[in-house]
């Protein structure tokens, strides 16, 4: 991914900020600048950039279970601070930042700043190779080789040849920090799905009133009702829910494969958990299979069994329960390992 250019700027270095990275610092750093500069602060404090980088990846972390890797302080920082004020794992960002921001807390206040000792001056090494955190500082504070910004104690000044490129390229420089975000958190978890979409909280998830009315309820009118895999209780039209199987904070799609008919009540106590396949998987299938037969004989041109070729390419002679075990397990198995919990 290319940045614009503008001449006389050295962009180059901007661009050279990523490169041999080992943790999600420096990503979420430029970030946090971008989004104080598209606001005109051109001083902005250390505390609220380090309070900005966490917010930016509360989510992420907490609600997608996404792994930084085990050495990335943002996570080991997000899961201390979770413990101490108990923030939602799915609270806005700019509600994060609130609580960080004004928290008497010294333990918080500690975690925040521990990112000073690297981040700052490290990220200016594309402008000032080869000298250490000291002569970068002093070089810094008279925008030597025209860098970003200067260090100081307590704040960054973002170096007024750097502001207008900053402001009118806003968008673009945020989209190639979570371009090259999603390329190293892929590396840290290679068989999670859907890594971009992890990276920002959407403003609201996507409604499953469609997968209901023009998938399950052609199910349900034809058979009348169909037993909660988890509660055993009968389910009719209009007195169900319809439920991720494997849950949406792992797999982050509405894909039919993955959605079933449950109890109501049930779902709304089951949250993220993963179900045991050893003891909901055969009934689970059973629920699929059989919707796939309705399906195919009441509404063939049904868009929806199109998301079978997502793990099936032949959904008439490889839609198997061995064959869809053999798609379900690794998800259910890389979800534990990443710190979903499993049901009760």
């Amino acid at each position: 991914m290319q940045l614009p250019k503008l001449n006389g700027l050295k962009v180059n270095l901007l661009s050279a900020c990523f490169n041999n990275t080992t943790a999600t610092y420096k990503y979420y750093w430029l970030l946090a600048i971008l989004k104080f500069v598209e606001n005109g602060k051109m001083k902005i404090s250390k505390r609220d950039l380090f309070a900005m980088m966490i917010s930016n990846a509360w989510f992420t972390v907490n609600y997608f279970h996404v792994s930084f890797g085990k050495q990335d302080l943002i996570q080991q920082a997000i899961s201390f601070i979770n413990q101490i004020e108990k923030i939602p794992i799915d609270e806005k960002q700019q509600i994060v930042f609130q609580k960080l921001t004004l928290t008497s807390n010294k333990e918080i206040t500690k975690q925040l700043l521990h990112f000073n000792k690297n981040v700052p001056h490290w990220f200016l090494s594309p402008w000032f190779q080869k000298m250490n955190k000291s002569k970068i500082y002093i070089a810094s504070q008279k925008f030597d080789n025209d860098c970003l910004y200067a260090l100081y104690e307590d704040e960054i000044r973002i170096n007024s040849n750097w502001k207008n490129y900053l402001t009118d390229n806003t968008k673009v420089l945020k989209d190639f920090c979570y371009w090259n975000l999603a390329l190293f958190l892929q590396s840290k978890n290679p068989n999670v799905p859907d890594i971009p979409n992890k990276l920002i909280k959407p403003a609201i998830r996507s409604s499953l009133i469609k997968q209901r009315t023009q998938y399950w309820d052609i199910i349900m009118q034809e058979l009348g009702s169909v037993e909660c895999i988890y509660t055993g209780k009968r389910l009719t039209l209009g007195n169900y829910a319809v439920e991720h199987f494997i849950p949406y904070n792992f797999v982050s799609h509405n894909l039919i494969w993955n959605l079933i008919p449950a109890d109501k009540a049930f779902n709304c106590s089951k949250n993220d958990k993963l179900p045991k396949l050893e003891k909901y998987f055969d009934l689970f299938f059973s629920l699929q299979k059989m919707g796939v037969e309705i399906i195919k004989v009441k509404s063939p041109k049904n868009s929806f069994l199109q998301d079978y070729l997502s793990i099936f390419p032949d959904i008439g002679n490889t839609f198997t329960k061995n064959n869809f075990k053999d798609r379900i397990q690794p998800l259910i198995t890389i979800a534990s390992n990443n710190g979903f919990e499993f049901l009760k």
